[in-house]
């Protein structure tokens, strides 16, 4: 595209909505209807720049100018407590089920790792002598020692938030790194699982597994499904990048992102039930099937809600973006 040509023969369309923005007075019904077309025709001429010939300086201009003529168009807009209900029964669970053919081998092959890690570290003293002396072995894995107290270590409530923290933020950045072609994703859950699998492989070369488990699994269930779901979602964006499908590379980005960034949200809210649990409940005297059946529950609860209301949310076309009025407009792209 000839971008000189271009700009000569749409310049007058540009001005012409560029006054009709800086009308102090209202609009007549004519005025109107022709802002809403010069509004549609601008932002299709943004596109085709951006696309095309991007020009740093034009670009800039005439994504001001959309802008505010869109502002003008639909008006200014408020979030509302709707939009958080609308959000939270519909967006999120929607773009979590959307991406369950990615979390889900994500969350097999994880715990497979995890597993053959603990294996590895449980049946080999001398990978164990790697990690630390067998003095500080014993403090870790004895009865009373540090994986026990560890739970405990600190009042319920600054852990609880401490631990959310920590796990939004590691979630978080597995949504927002995926777009690097998913490989931060992959070291983020390694060192997760490795995490784990240490933990699964010092207990039960101590013949406390049993005990290691019935301390993790009341959170960690809940909580894992929150990783795995933040790392296969970074992963599909990361996907994205080679393969946007039917839809330009940035269009694709632009959705997957938003979407994205809203399962962030999501999830820290589920990481916020899963700290809660893990500052109340896991160091509660309650017996050991008790703290483990709390966990069963929220996360039976937490696939019940994505596969119900996300299933059927996403069926109907939700997909976690922004509503379609709240989209930039897009050039059609063949299929």
């Amino acid at each position: 595209m000839d971008l000189d040509v271009f700009v000569t023969a749409h310049r007058a369309e540009w001005d012409r909505l560029d006054a009709l923005l800086g009308r102090q007075r209202r609009l007549t019904g004519a005025e109107t209807d022709e802002l809403v077309a010069l509004y549609q025709r601008t932002a299709t001429h943004l596109s085709l720049i951006q696309s095309s010939a991007p020009d740093p300086q034009l670009t800039g201009r005439l994504s001001r100018l959309v802008a505010r003529a869109r502002s003008a168009v639909t008006g200014t807009r408020r979030a509302s407590w709707r939009d958080v209900t609308r959000f939270l029964a519909y967006g999120f669970p929607a773009a979590v089920y959307r991406s369950r053919h990615w979390w889900i081998p994500t969350a097999l092959l994880s715990t497979l790792v995890a597993a053959l890690l603990g294996w590895w570290i449980g049946t080999h003293p001398e990978v164990q002598a790697t990690i630390a002396a067998p003095s500080e072995l014993r403090e870790l894995t004895r009865p009373g020692g540090q994986y026990e107290t560890y739970y405990s270590s600190h009042p319920a409530a600054s852990f609880a938030a401490q631990v959310w923290t920590n796990n939004a933020w590691a979630a978080a950045l597995c949504l927002i790194l995926g777009v690097f072609l998913g490989l931060p994703v992959l070291w983020i859950l390694f060192q997760n699982m490795l995490n784990l699998g240490v933990g699964l492989g010092l207990m039960s070369s101590a013949g406390r597994l049993d005990t290691f488990l019935g301390l993790v699994l009341p959170h960690g269930l809940l909580e894992l499904t929150a990783v795995f779901v933040a790392a296969g979602t970074g992963l599909r964006l990361g996907w994205t990048v080679i393969d946007p499908g039917p839809r330009t590379r940035r269009t694709a980005l632009a959705e997957e992102g938003r979407a994205a960034i809203g399962m962030a949200i999501g999830l820290a809210l589920v990481l916020f039930i899963s700290g809660a649990i893990e500052g109340f409940v896991t160091p509660s005297g309650l017996p050991t099937w008790a703290r483990i059946t709390i966990g069963v529950v929220a996360e039976l609860a937490f696939l019940a809600y994505v596969y119900v209301l996300g299933g059927r949310a996403a069926r109907a076309g939700d997909t976690g973006d922004l509503e379609a009025a709240e989209r930039s407009a897009a050039v059609p792209t063949a299929a």
